[in-house]
């Protein structure tokens, strides 16, 4: 049985050997651990639309792409539930046995997704399947950041508890450009048809090398001499969940850490390295490996400014770095993603200008453009309209007309008239929906709209960059310092069940749905920029709330 003791000195001890000594094995083996929760995460962001057309294929193509999205979010939506669970066991067992349990969980379902068989194998059962599997990553994941933030602010000096715990806010980054770099030499070295077709599984099945290394580190490590403390002296919680929510004190902490902090972390992190990607690849039309090309670059260039700004955070505090990250990003979204605009995809800028486009309709013919479960016809004369722009992309308004009027495409002086196809029979809906379609394509097209796609030698290149590493900036300071600050919101004896908790609200709720909840806000109301105003919301929402009631925790003593 392995013997937990206090050495003469004050140093926890496991079985004689002290713990906690080497920091930089310790923060190695975490972040390691991060690095592969975000490998996996950003793989199926990444490949979100390309899995849209194997698991989702029974509906139409928009439709299509919002499942798969919504498989996305579902991973997320069962974080917390997950938080609750490896919180428990984290601070019941002790932090380093729970952190290999979901590493391991959470690898196995990573690898699992890239044996799957496709629609057109099994039909509705493989987007379940997907689903699944999602969920098990997104229940495992809810101990992986508790657990690596928890074990490393427990082993490092207080002075230096913002800079060391920073690195493990770099793995986020690291992960996501590690999976954009194995997707774009994968789909270089096989070409785009053959990863599109069967190639996008190899990805997923590489993790498992990655997860090997990861529980080889692990195994190494001793456990966290603040854990190691509380059970010698006998301090530790026997009832995590009764100390953590049912007890008000920190029950409001957890409170304070989801609105002052964890809203606004997740958007704003979420909108900087996810939401971008849909924006470009979705909106503006850019090839899926060159978006996933830039926006690695655009990371790992802003990639040192997480531990620049968790250094900072033992200077000057973390609280000031906080807020200020939620007010500049919701102070600079909108110029931002129109600026990406003009840089990436000059063509359509120039058209939303010289040539906007209005949809002329009776209102009360026009429906909400998001159906889920991909059951709607959008047969009246405003949908088949609105339909159209939404899936290729394009923003537009829509004026009001008289009822019993049938709805107008114009594009800058140029008008089409749509057509009512609420009584026509599916077929015949069908075929004369394709035929005005294509007469609405050229209509556009001839305005100056890039519908098939942009040119990769129209991109302004540094202007992109530069516009991503912006957009990255209020990610790094609001992530940079987080975890320290979340470690040391806490106390010690339910640090893993508290941090966990709030953490993964955010992350999985309100950040996991961004993409989701964005693209539905474009696709009703036919801006392209509109989605943009879910992240600025939530950004204000935590500099309001963190102004007002978040503590400045900085130095604070963690044994406690």
């Amino acid at each position: 049985m392995t013997e937990h003791t206090i050495s003469a000195s004050g140093e926890a001890t496991v079985d004689g050997v002290v713990a906690g000594r080497d920091d930089f094995k310790v923060l190695a083996a975490s972040s390691v651990g991060t690095i592969f929760e975000w490998f996996d995460f950003f793989l199926y962001g990444s490949l979100a639309v390309i899995l849209s057309r194997h698991f989702f294929a029974g509906v139409n193509e928009s439709t299509a792409f919002v499942l798969a999205l919504l498989a996305f979010a579902a991973g997320f939506a069962v974080r917390p539930f997950g938080a609750v669970v490896f919180g428990f066991l984290g601070d019941l067992w002790g932090r380093k046995r729970t952190f290999l349990v979901t590493l391991s969980v959470m690898g196995i379902a990573t690898f699992a997704v890239g044996l799957l068989p496709t629609y057109s194998q099994i039909g509705p059962a493989a987007a379940w399947s997907l689903v699944l599997l999602r969920m098990m990553q997104g229940l495992s994941v809810g101990g992986v950041y508790g657990g690596a933030a928890v074990y490393v602010a427990e082993h490092v000096a207080p002075s230096k508890r913002g800079f060391y715990t920073s690195w493990i806010q770099t793995t986020a980054t690291i992960g996501m450009a590690l999976s954009l770099i194995v997707i774009f030499t994968t789909r270089t070295l096989l070409g785009e048809p053959t990863f599109v077709a069967w190639g996008w599984r190899i990805p997923f099945l590489m993790s498992s090398v990655l997860l090997a290394i990861t529980i080889w580190i692990q195994l190494k490590l001793s456990e966290s001499p603040v854990y190691l403390r509380m059970k010698a002296s006998g301090r530790s919680s026997s009832r995590p969940w009764a100390d953590a929510f049912g007890n008000w004190a920190n029950l409001r902490l957890i409170l304070i850490a989801l609105f002052g902090v964890m809203i606004g972390l997740a958007v704003i992190w979420y909108a900087a390295q996810f939401y971008v990607l849909f924006f470009m690849e979705r909106i503006l039309k850019v090839d899926g490996a060159t978006t996933n090309l830039l926006v690695a670059a655009g990371l790992l260039i802003a990639t040192p400014l997480f531990v620049f700004f968790g250094w900072l955070s033992d200077k000057i505090g973390r609280k000031p770095i906080v807020l200020a990250a939620c007010l500049l990003a919701a102070l600079t979204y909108f110029p931002l993603f129109k600026t990406l605009t003009n840089a990436v995809n000059p063509d359509l800028a120039k058209a939303i200008t010289n040539a906007p486009i209005t949809v002329v309709a009776n209102p009360a013919e026009c429906s909400f453009q998001f159906d889920p479960v991909g059951k709607a016809t959008f047969a009246t004369s405003c949908d088949i309209a609105r339909s159209y722009l939404t899936r290729s992309g394009v923003t537009y308004d829509v004026m009001d007309a008289p009822a019993g009027s049938i709805a107008e495409l114009r594009v800058g002086d140029k008008r089409l008239a749509s057509f009512a196809g609420e009584q026509l029979p599916a077929k015949d809906l069908a075929a004369q929906r394709a035929a005005w379609e294509k007469e609405a394509a050229a209509l556009v097209t001839s305005a100056g709209y890039p519908l098939g796609g942009v040119s990769t030698d129209k991109i302004d290149i540094p202007l992109t960059l530069l516009v991503l590493v912006c957009l990255m900036i209020p990610a790094t300071m609001v992530y940079g310092p987080s975890a320290a600050l979340l470690a040391e919101l806490f106390p010690a004896k339910v640090r893993y069940t508290s941090l966990s908790l709030p953490y993964h609200i955010g992350t999985g709720w309100f950040g996991g749905f961004l993409p989701t909840v964005a693209f539905a806000i474009v696709a009703a109301t036919g801006d392209i920029y509109s989605g943009l105003w879910y992240p600025l919301v939530g950004a204000a929402v935590s500099f309001v709330a963190g102004l007002l009631v978040l503590p400045e925790t900085k130095n604070g003593d963690i044994r406690a």
